[in-house]
C-alpha cells in the first residue's frame, strides 16, 4: 500500500513543499530560505535550500542557474561535513547533466551520488541515483544494459511503498517495453503508473503516463482522438505546475499522434513549437527529436528531396555525437523512408511495404 507521495528534494525548511507545488513557489520558497540560511551561516540548510533551488531551476528549464545551485549545495554541503546532503547535490548534477546531454558526465555524477548516498546512509539518495544511471542508459537505448537495474529498482521502491518512485520504475520499463514493440505490455504498465500515481496524488508522474498511455494508444490502436485527450488532460497539469521540460515533451508527442494520423501540417506546427521549447532549455535531445518530427513532416507536406535528405544527415551526426542510439535508429528509418528508398512513395519502404509500424516502434517517448 502506498501513502502520498513527497518529494525528498525538498529538504530542511523546505519539507512543506508538495511534489505537486508549482516550480515557481519552489524557486520563490528555496531563494528566500537560501539567502536566509546564507546570512546566518548554516551551511547544512544553504545545501538543502540550494537544491531545491537547483531542481527548481533544471525543471524550467534554466540551466545556466540550476548548474549554479547544485555547486552551491555541493560546496555547501562539503563544509557542513553531510554525506548525504553531498550525495543530494551530485545527484541533481547528474540530473542536469543528463537533461543537457553530457550522459558520460551525468554517469559520472550520478555513480558518486548513490556512492555517498549509500555511506551516508540515506537509501532514497541513493535510490533516486541509480534510477539516474538506469533512467540515462534507458535514454541512450542501452535496454540490456539498464532493464534489470530498473525491475530492481522498482522492487526496492514497492518493498518502501514510495508511490512517486514506483510510478518513476513502471514508466521506465514500460517505456523499454514500447520501444521494443511491445504495446500491451507498455499500455498496462503506463496504466498502473498512472493509477498509482493517481492514489499518490503525483501529478507530475501522472502527466507523464497519461502522455506514455496516449503514445501506446495512438501507435498500437490508431486511436488518435484518445491520444490528444489524453495528451491535452497531462498539459493542463504541466501549465499548472509550470513543468517546461514535461510540457515541450507532450507538445513533441502530440506532434508524433498527429503525424501518425496523417494530419502533417498540424504535426508541422507543433514540432516547430517543441522544438523552440527544447531550444529555450538547451535540452539537445529532445531538440533532436523534434526536428526530426519535423524534417518528416515538411517531407510529407512536399519539402525539397535533398534538403530533406541533408537535415536527416544533420540529424545522424548528432544524435551520434550524443550516443542516442534508439534515436539514431529512428534517423536512420527516416532517411531510408525519404531518401533513395522513398522513392516507392510516401510512406512505404523499398518492398511497398507499409513503414507505419515500424515508424511508430521507432518513436521515443520520454
Amino acid at each position: 500500500m502506498y501513502g502520498k507521495a513527497f518529494a525528498p528534494e525538498y529538504q530542511g525548511a523546505l519539507t512543506t513543499l508538495s511534489v505537486n507545488s508549482s516550480l515557481t513557489d519552489v524557486l520563490a520558497a528555496g531563494t528566500e530560505q537560501l539567502r536566509a540560511a546564507e546570512r546566518a551561516g548554516r551551511h547544512g540548510e544553504v545545501a538543502r535550500s540550494a537544491l531545491a533551488v537547483a531542481e527548481a531551476h533544471r525543471r524550467l528549464g534554466r540551466i545556466e542557474e540550476a548548474d549554479r545551485a547544485w555547486k552551491a549545495s555541493y560546496r555547501a554541503a562539503r563544509t557542513a561535513g553531510d554525506t548525504a546532503a553531498m550525495a543530494w547535490a551530485l545527484w541533481s548534477g547528474g540530473t542536469l547533466a543528463r537533461q543537457r546531454g553530457a550522459f558520460p558526465l551525468a554517469r559520472r555524477l550520478l555513480g558518486l551520488a548513490a556512492d555517498l548516498g549509500e555511506r551516508g546512509g540515506d537509501v532514497v539518495v541513493r535510490g533516486y541515483s541509480l534510477a539516474g544511471l538506469a533512467e540515462t542508459g534507458r535514454i541512450q537505448g542501452d535496454y540490456a544494459a539498464v532493464g534489470r537495474l530498473h525491475e530492481q529498482l522498482l522492487a526496492e521502491a514497492r518493498q518502501r511503498g514510495e508511490a512517486r518512485h514506483t510510478v518513476w520504475a513502471l514508466e521506465g520499463i514500460a517505456q523499454i517495453h514500447r520501444n521494443t514493440g511491445s504495446y500491451d505490455r507498455a499500455y498496462a504498465l503506463f496504466e498502473e503508473a498512472a493509477r498509482t500515481a493517481a492514489d499518490a496524488d503525483d501529478r507530475r508522474g501522472h502527466a507523464w503516463a497519461l502522455r506514455g498511455l496516449a503514445d501506446v494508444v495512438s501507435a498500437r490502436d490508431g486511436d488518435t482522438g484518445r491520444a490528444l485527450g489524453l495528451l491535452s488532460e497531462a498539459e493542463r497539469t504541466c501549465r499548472a505546475m509550470n513543468l517546461s521540460g514535461a510540457l515541450a515533451y507532450n507538445h513533441k508527442m502530440r506532434g508524433n499522434v498527429l503525424y501518425r494520423a496523417g494530419r502533417y501540417a498540424e504535426a508541422r506546427e507543433v514540432y516547430e513549437r517543441a522544438l523552440a521549447e527544447f531550444r529555450a532549455m538547451s535540452e539537445p535531445r529532445g531538440e533532436a527529436l523534434a526536428r526530426l518530427g519535423l524534417a518528416k513532416s515538411r517531407a510529407r507536406l512536399g519539402h525539397d528531396r535533398a534538403e530533406t535528405a541533408a537535415e536527416l544527415a544533420g540529424l545522424a551526426r548528432t544524435v551520434e555525437r550524443l550516443g542516442l542510439r534508439h534515436a539514431r535508429e529512428m534517423v536512420a528509418l527516416a532517411q531510408e523512408e525519404f531518401g533513395a528508398a522513398g522513392a516507392s512513395g510516401p510512406g512505404t519502404g523499398p518492398d511497398g511495404e507499409s513503414r507505419t509500424e515500424s515508424g511508430a516502434r521507432a518513436e521515443a517517448v520520454r
